[in-house]
């Protein structure tokens, strides 16, 4: 379903361009590893199952790092408010709602698509906002949910999160570790491992970095625009 929040084609090409790039990178590392560790199972399987985790739990993960709890209209009917405001003016579905106990003013958007996301808020930024600011805020964050880049930033910084449990790994395997087979062509192999790992971070970052900064001048540009 198509919201109200005015698209950007300009995003749209940006997320396909950073999407292509970190599928070539994404095919690259998986290719180095199979022929480093020579197990090509056992790469694929580690790469599907933290891909598969990241996509359908990352509203989870997000939540509990951020100390957030999804909260009923009961608790912050007027929350709830703004958020069901907003949602009816841009014709999209209602979020789940959360809170951080977080003193800090902040507020962020998760979730696969726009029938599964989170919008959380801190309680610092509860108290610190008037109503018309707040409204600013979560018009930003739904704006993340509309545009789909919520997904995409989800999709994309799993490469950087299989880099570093392959640099993890590579320290606590004993393949690497145990029984006497620490000889010359292990160490070089971990140095090739913990090498293309750190340079499939460093691009990922990069790649992501030079994405997030203009996803979040269009979530500020469609947000003034359905707010008026």
């Amino acid at each position: 379903m198509q919201s109200r929040f005015r698209s950007d084609r300009r995003l749209t090409v940006r997320m396909g361009v950073t999407l292509f790039l970190l599928g070539l990178l994404y095919v690259a590392f998986v290719a180095a590893l199979i022929v480093l560790l020579k197990s090509w199972v056992l790469v694929v399987v580690i790469a599907a199952a933290v891909l598969a985790a990241q996509y359908w739990f990352s509203d989870r993960i997000a939540l509990f790092a951020m100390h957030g709890r999804v909260v009923e209209r009961e608790e912050y009917p007027e929350l709830h408010a703004v958020v069901d405001r907003l949602c009816a003016i841009a014709d999209m579905p209602k979020p789940v709602v959360a809170v951080s106990s977080m003193d800090m003013p902040n507020a962020f958007a998760t979730g696969r698509n726009p029938d599964n996301a989170v919008v959380c808020v801190t309680t610092g930024l509860l108290r610190r906002l008037e109503p018309a600011e707040l409204e600013g805020v979560l018009a930003h964050e739904l704006s993340h949910v509309a545009h789909k880049d919520v997904a995409v930033i989800t999709v994309a910084s799993f490469l950087g999160v299989i880099a570093g449990l392959v640099v993890r790994f590579a320290f606590y395997s004993e393949l690497f570790g145990g029984r006497g087979r620490k000889d010359q062509n292990t160490l070089a192999v971990f140095a090739m491992v913990m090498g293309v790992s750190a340079a499939v971070y460093a691009i990922s970052f990069l790649l992501i970095r030079a994405l997030s900064r203009y996803r979040e001048l269009a979530a500020d540009r469609a947000a003034a625009l359905l707010t008026g």
